[in-house]
């Protein structure tokens, strides 16, 4: 709830500061006296757009300020997960500063900066602030669907709902990366399919490379290999003046000469070896020489094999072993790609059978929407009856959410589109209720739904800008009575020019235009005793109270205080 509102520099307004009740708080005054700016102070809370027009002539800038007392501990998770700010003991000051000149106005929790648009989602959460024509948190089509679920405690089926919602997106979302990869997966399996029939038709073993390379070697060195054992053969032995019949020669010099000389004799002996071993070494050289074969079909087949080979490593990785690696990655490929169509067929069954299983959980919550709406037109029929509204008809259609083919279209909270539409008077069609055209008929409605949803409303602060509008005292009445009512349960601020609807507040605060030294000041201050039986008497009579209007003032407040319901203890707090 609202402990505080501290104004600075807005407007007219230079320095005031505001303290409410837990309960019913009215703000009177004469038409002019800025009571709007009450409403506009807090509209700057709750992030709406700001003008440096609205700074206080001669201000540097215009400074809004609120404590707010959070007790529910749900509510406060929530803001401390938007703002990112802790709330000790569920106390929370927010300001808005608005800079005279030009730059943008700078908001802060608890004394951190914080974003316009957390200021937004943090102000929808604490108040409601309701004028003639603005467009309201209940007003909104969709935030009808949620108000009729929160009214009728639909949360075990909202989960239901959205857990095969969320399983049904997340599987669209699947089916539609497969769909928008299809034709790219089939051009990479042709792809992968061709490389791996390519490898496959090409038998590669590990190490083959290389030991076709010596292959290929030997087979292109084989016919010199033979010539020149042939020659070397020659030489030795077969050869006219052979290696081996020269060195005969000299062994049988050597022989005739050890006669003369005896020395001699083992070197003979010598030579003599040296020519058998030459002429044993000749016969194994021509034994290889005729060893040798020559095969040019075997190089040529060498040559094509390892040209092969070459092509593929240089194409998957350099050799025979990065090919085969290459190999085994391609069949993983394939085999992911497979699957992944596999997927595609798959979960076209799974998503028929998430359909089939949303569409019940939809069935099964429009079901109990239809129920709860109508139990609650209901009892916003009888409230508008006691609001004057006798012959107003109100509908709550839940209809079905379809798609320009009239299939079901669901969205994350169901199946359904939920509108509230009232006919303000007999033999009138029902119209939305964003759509009432009369302000009074407008103010009324919301207080009705207000009346009904109060147990349920999680919005502890309630603004209601001139809810008095077309509507005269009688009727003004039964709306205080109704404020004091809703008031029980919610904080309510209310600006207005009746007093029969002032009276039934729990604290009462005009607001004056004063001047001094030739600028205009607007003043607050709470009434009490005497001083608020002269407002009320002067929103009786004009300017000139009477003892007749000071007479009915009193009477005004005794009716009130006797019709208002007992005050709480506390109003519900945020």
């Amino acid at each position: 709830m609202l402990r505080t509102l501290s104004i600075q520099n807005l407007a007219v307004i230079e320095d005031v500061q505001v303290e409410v009740d837990t309960g019913f708080n009215v703000f009177t005054g004469t038409t002019g006296a800025g009571k709007s700016l009450i409403i506009g102070a807090l509209e700057l809370l709750l992030g709406l757009r700001a003008s440096s027009d609205m700074v206080r002539a001669g201000a540097d800038e215009a400074r809004v300020s609120a404590l707010f007392e959070i007790r529910d501990k749900a509510l406060r998770r929530d803001i401390e997960d938007i703002s990112g700010v802790p709330l000790e003991e569920g106390q929370m000051v927010i300001q808005r500063r608005i800079p005279s000149g030009s730059g943008s106005s700078r908001a802060s929790l608890n004394g951190e900066p914080i974003t316009a648009g957390m200021l937004r989602k943090v102000g929808l959460m604490l108040v409601d602030i309701h004028g003639q024509f603005d467009q309201q948190y209940l007003l909104q089509a969709g935030n009808q669907l949620e108000v009729l679920d929160i009214y009728g405690r639909h949360d075990a089926l909202r989960k239901a709902y959205g857990c095969v919602f969320r399983k049904r997106q997340e599987l669209l979302d699947r089916k539609r990366e497969l769909e928008t990869g299809r034709d790219l997966r089939q051009q990479q399996l042709e792809l992968y399919s061709f490389q791996a029939e390519e490898i496959d038709r090409a038998a590669v073993q590990a190490g083959e490379i290389e030991e076709l390379q010596r292959r290929r070697e030997r087979l292109a060195g084989a016919e010199r290999l033979a010539e020149q054992l042939s020659h070397s053969y020659e030489v030795l032995y077969e050869s006219q003046d052979s290696v081996v019949d020269r060195l005969k020669t000299v062994a049988s010099t050597l022989d005739d000469l050890s006669q003369l000389d005896g020395e001699l004799e083992p070197k003979a002996a010598i030579a003599r070896d040296a020519a058998y071993a030459l002429e044993d070494l000749a016969y194994q050289l021509r034994s290889a020489a005729d060893g040798v074969e020559f095969d040019g079909a075997a190089l040529i087949a060498a040559d094509e094999r390892l040209h092969l080979l070459k092509r593929l490593a240089e194409k998957y990785g350099g050799n025979d072993t990065a090919i085969l690696a290459t190999r085994g990655e391609l069949s993983r490929k394939i085999e992911e790609l497979g699957a992944d169509e596999s997927d595609a067929t798959e979960a076209d069954a799974e998503l028929a059978r998430l359909e089939a299983e949303l569409l019940k959980a939809g069935e099964e919550l429009r079901a109990a929407r239809r129920k709860t709406a109508s139990s609650l037109q209901k009892l916003i029929e009888k409230q508008l009856r006691q609001l004057q509204m006798k012959e107003s008809r109100l509908l709550i259609q839940v209809n079905a959410l379809e798609d320009s083919t009239g299939r079901p279209a669901p969205a994350s909270n169901g199946i359904d589109a939920v509108e509230f539409l009232i006919a303000p008077n007999p033999g009138e069609p029902p119209k939305p209720l964003r759509k009432i055209a009369s302000g009074g008929e407008l103010s009324r409605v919301m207080l009705a739904l207000k009346s009904v949803l109060s147990l349920v409303d999680r919005i502890s602060v309630l603004v209601f800008d001139e809810i008095d509008s077309n509507i005269g005292g009688r009727l003004g009445s039964v709306i205080g009575q109704k404020l004091a009512e809703l008031s029980r349960q919610h904080q309510v601020l209310c600006i207005t020019h009746l007093p029969q609807i002032a009276a039934f507040a729990d604290r009462q605060l005009t607001v004056r235009k004063v001047s001094r030294q030739g600028r205009s000041y607007s003043t607050i201050e709470a009434l009490t005793g005497e001083v608020r039986v002269e407002e009320l008497a002067e929103m009786i009579g004009g300017h000139s109270v009477t003892e007749t209007t000071r007479l009915q003032a009193r009477e005004l407040l005794k009716q009130a205080q006797s019709a208002a319901p007992a005050k709480a203890v506390a109003a519900k707090e945020a």
